[in-house]
């Protein structure tokens, strides 16, 4: 198949370094024959419990309730955080079967040959997954390639699975899971005025009422893009900086926490939440579902489009290198019961997407499916996941359709080559 070479603006790439750190630490999985088994075998797993792991946005008990109810077999759901992930794939890899990790982890976790190749051809409604991933494309656009986009990851060179590829092959790293594009929520009753760029989050006018994340490779780029949108500076990469310009951008930050603008730095979605229906702080870095929560609570806020576009995250569903047999089989059911529909209208209620969107039509009503996909005003009220009312009708979604959003992806959650360096100077940033 055709190669989409992706090209860094400095520094060796990290497919570089992830093939020389599997040569280092001597890392091989021998070639294995993709499974998977059609549920016929009913009988033969209804004992099987696969565990899928992940954070609490994507790894929620109800997705395990209802898939044990559907398949002949159990599903349990583990949640941790970024961290705990990842030292959970490094340290205890066995304890895993599915791996519901962003996008940016790859780039840690797929030396280690922790993973196996997921066989398109066993994925049911593989065409219809979102070409953001398999091609990399939107609406026939490339989409930005700053930081880790998703088709960056989403392909193993080869059946071993150790090392990323260029393009596209046979051997797929995940099924593409849930994603979205973030924003800046606002408290638009206490701001009074419109917000229309990244650069308001550095705005004086907010000092002391402004928040970001304290977790280093998603701020870091929200402050990029606040840099961007005042005209100071341009990157050539937002997604993999020189270390000047995390240098740069961080001391930006300090000097803003100096000034006594940062209210906070959160770390947890909760946190966000409080700081936001307390009237701490009227602008801050958000997560959907943390400006839904906000709502629900009684508190105006608004999940912000801006004119330099969206950050963009994904995640994927991996199938860990232990699996074989009747339990590889039964966690391949499981991913294609994962794009049935059920899914993909369960967290459309979330604020998020799904790898495959069209099965979710079938378990939504049609205003539904136009509210949180075509943008449309809502003709009903609108539900959470949960049968909660969360919008009245004639609300229209922030930031509009599908299309609007996918359409205006600045860059990508990132994992750089000089991200040590980041966490140092992050360091800095905390204890300034």
């Amino acid at each position: 198949m055709a190669k989409t070479t992706q090209h860094r603006k400095q520094g060796p790439s990290r497919r570089a370094i992830l093939k020389g750190a599997a040569a280092v630490a001597g890392v091989a999985v021998g070639t294995k024959a993709l499974g998977g088994f059609p549920t016929v075998w009913a009988q033969d797993t209804k004992d099987i419990v696969i565990n899928h792991s992940g954070m609490s946005y994507s790894t929620i008990i109800q997705i395990a309730e209802q898939a044990t109810v559907d398949l002949p077999f159990s599903v349990e759901m583990a949640v941790t955080d970024h961290a705990g992930m990842l030292n959970r794939l490094t340290t205890q890899s066995d304890s895993i079967d599915v791996a519901d990790i962003e996008l940016w982890m790859r780039v840690i976790t797929v030396p280690r040959g922790i993973y196996q190749a997921v066989d398109p051809a066993k994925i049911t409604h593989w065409d219809k997954t979102t070409t953001l991933y398999r091609e990399g494309t939107f609406d026939g656009n490339q989409v930005s390639r700053q930081g880790v986009s998703p088709h960056e990851v989403m392909y193993f060179a080869d059946a071993d699975a150790t090392a990323l590829a260029d393009g596209t092959t046979d051997y797929a790293t995940m099924t593409p899971g849930v994603f979205n594009a973030d924003t800046l929520g606002i408290q638009p009753v206490e701001i009074g005025r419109p917000i229309n760029n990244w650069h308001e989050l550095f705005n004086e006018e907010f000092s002391g009422r402004a928040a970001g994340m304290d977790i280093p490779p998603i701020m870091i780029m929200d402050a990029a893009l606040a840099i961007e949108s005042t005209g100071e500076y341009t990157y050539a990469d937002k997604g993999n900086m020189t270390k000047e310009e995390i240098t740069m951008t961080v001391d930006r930050l300090i000097d803003l926490k100096k000034k006594g603008h940062w209210r906070s730095m959160w770390g947890t979605f909760d946190q966000s939440v409080q700081l936001m229906t307390s009237g701490e702080v009227v602008i801050q870095s958000m997560w959907s579902p943390a400006v839904t929560a906000v709502r629900a609570a009684g508190v105006p806020c608004v999940y912000q489009p801006l004119a330099e576009g969206y950050r963009g995250w994904g995640n994927g569903l991996s199938l860990m290198s232990h699996l074989e047999g009747k339990r590889l089989g039964a966690a391949y059911d499981y991913l294609n019961w994962y794009y049935d529909g059920w899914m993909g209208a369960f967290i459309a209620k979330q604020g998020y997407y799904l790898g495959v969107s069209e099965t979710a039509k079938a378990f939504m009503q049609p205003f539904e499916w136009d509210y949180w996909y075509e943008g449309k005003p809502a003709a009903d009220t609108i539900n959470d996941p949960y049968g909660n009312p969360m919008e009245k009708a004639g609300h229209v979604r922030d930031g509009g359709s599908f299309s609007n959003r996918f359409g205006n992806m600045a860059c990508w959650n990132t994992l750089m080559d000089n991200q040590q360096f980041l966490l140092k100077k992050w360091t800095e940033l905390q204890t300034a």
